[in-house]
């Protein structure tokens, strides 16, 4: 059995080498003929899954280390009875994190609390219910938007035109499909509140790179489109702009491996059903007041000095993403 496996993924070295022939290979370079003759692809959002790779291989099984597949194709893969696995839900703390970090530094620049205003979620999954659950509790009006749970559920998600022209903060948490890419666009920006401020965590697509730079509003952007050659006018405008990181905690990544091996485990029959890296701690949810996050996160993750590095080396974007120091959840 040959298992091919990116090797910017943490934690894996070493694990399935007792059970598999392991290739490790950069995301960029995992080529057609190193699957040819893989039985399963261990990957992250860097590799494009598709046909040109694909075809003509044995791959019976690609996980994803991401909670993201916009990068594999399933139409694709269910067609040539290809299992897709990602790891829904693994970095959801992390980016409530990076959320808390930037709301946090639009507080100190703008000077307001929580009570003052309203934040409006769009996509209320695993991170977007995360934040909901802080925010709330922080003391924001919360508004929600999320189609697909509104028709399964009811309840009072809003449509995306409401929950934008109500909210001081909206904050998009979706999955890119053909309903999300460019939904940020210029129609949504001119129904915002010029002064309010646009953040962005879940894919680079789902925002419209010409609508955001024509925008009034204030930028925190995580992901861009295009990435790695990310659009510099729109870096220099972001007031807080970082390298696809904001789900890159210790916990998080661990989650993630965990994740690709237990479906390794169960695809092939390996003893690994419960695995989960030793070298990470998992942290339990906790409640904490907006002040202690505010005073508290500085040391645990200095978001400015982060948006900074990348603003003064853009073109580092993808070294300093895959060299990142994963930083500790702490709530």
């Amino acid at each position: 059995m040959k298992i091919v496996i990116d090797n910017a993924i943490p934690y894996i070295s070493g694990v399935l080498e007792p059970y598999a022939d392991v290739v490790y290979r950069p995301a960029a370079a995992i080529s057609r003929e190193d699957a040819a003759d893989a039985d399963m692809l261990i990957i992250r959002t860097r590799t494009r899954c598709d046909r040109h790779l694909l075809e003509g291989s044995r791959v019976s099984i690609i996980a994803t280390a991401t909670i993201g597949f916009d990068h594999i194709d399933l139409g694709y893969c269910a067609s040539h009875g290809i299992e897709v696995v990602t790891a829904q839900g693994c970095n959801a703390a992390g980016v409530l994190q990076w959320v808390g970090a930037v709301l946090a530094a639009l507080a100190a620049d703008e000077g307001w609390q929580p009570r003052q205003k309203t934040l409006g979620i769009v996509g209320v999954g695993h991170v977007g219910s995360l934040v909901e659950e802080y925010a709330r509790m922080w003391g924001f009006r919360v508004l929600r938007c999320d189609p697909p749970r509104h028709e399964r559920e009811g309840g009072d998600f809003l449509p995306l035109e409401e929950v934008a022209a109500a909210s001081d903060i909206l904050t998009l948490h979706t999955p890119l499909d053909a309903t999300t890419r460019h939904m940020a666009d210029s129609r949504l920006t001119d129904i915002m509140r010029p002064d309010a401020v646009l953040i962005n965590a879940a894919r680079g697509e789902v925002a419209d790179t010409a609508a955001l730079l024509a925008a009034p509003q204030r930028l925190a952007l995580d992901v861009w489109e295009n990435e790695p050659a990310i659009d510099r006018g729109l870096l220099s405008k972001a007031f807080i702009a970082t390298p696809h990181i904001a789900g890159y905690s210790a916990q998080g990544k661990a989650n993630a491996t965990a994740a690709v091996v237990r479906a390794a485990a169960r695809k092939f029959g390996l003893p690994l059903g419960d695995w989960y890296p030793p070298q990470a701690t998992p942290v339990a949810r906790c409640p904490i007041t907006w002040e202690k996050m505010c005073g508290t996160m500085p040391q645990y993750f200095d978001i400015a000095a982060q948006s900074r590095a990348l603003k003064s080396a853009p073109e580092e974007f993808e070294s300093m993403r895959n060299n990142y120091r994963l930083r500790q959840e702490y709530f």
